[in-house]
């Protein structure tokens, strides 16, 4: 099965963001490492640190213009869904459900890191985003529309509006 483990292809330079995937790889360490007995707890653990880090990221997407249905913002919600129904599904009796979860998470944080959680790092640091305070000290360089996609040159998006306004966000 899948491990991750922090490296510094993970870091995007933003301490705050950093900090926080960090403390998410440890916790998805700890639940490879639980033991049965241990394993629903770790993973509550896991749950409750992703969604107030998932929560944290829409924030700062919802203070920098991000639209509420962008594509990061519906991955997040798609993701703590299903590590909710693990929830269930092991208190139920089927810790099984919970390993093979915790390593399809190995494989896809790493991809989700680097592309969308890029683009929103690199957002943050042109809009002047400081994300302990929430002030934005470049409210000039905020995008005139709702970004609808990710917020990377990578997302296809068909509508004007984020066609014009990705290029105010990357600037």
């Amino acid at each position: 099965m899948a491990q991750l483990e922090w490296s510094d292809a993970l870091a995007l330079d933003l301490p705050l963001m950093d900090d926080t995937h960090r403390e998410f790889v440890d916790l998805l360490a700890a639940v490879h490492r639980a033991e049965d007995g241990q394993l629903l707890s770790a993973w509550h653990a896991l749950v409750e640190h992703t969604d107030h880090h998932f929560a944290q990221e829409d924030a700062w997407m919802a203070s920098t213009r991000f639209a509420s249905g962008n594509c990061h913002s519906m991955q997040h919600r798609v993701v703590l869904q299903v590590m909710r129904e693990g929830v269930v599904r092991a208190e139920q009796g089927d810790l099984q459900v919970l390993r093979v979860m915790a390593s399809e998470l190995a494989l896809w944080f790493p991809q989700h890191a680097q592309s969308m959680d890029a683009a929103l790092a690199l957002h943050l640091r042109r809009v002047g985003f400081d994300p302990v305070s929430g002030v934005v000290h470049a409210p000039h360089a905020l995008p005139g529309e709702l970004i609808q996609g990710c917020g990377g040159s990578t997302c296809s998006d068909t509508s004007a509006g984020v066609a014009a306004a990705e290029p105010a966000a990357m600037a």
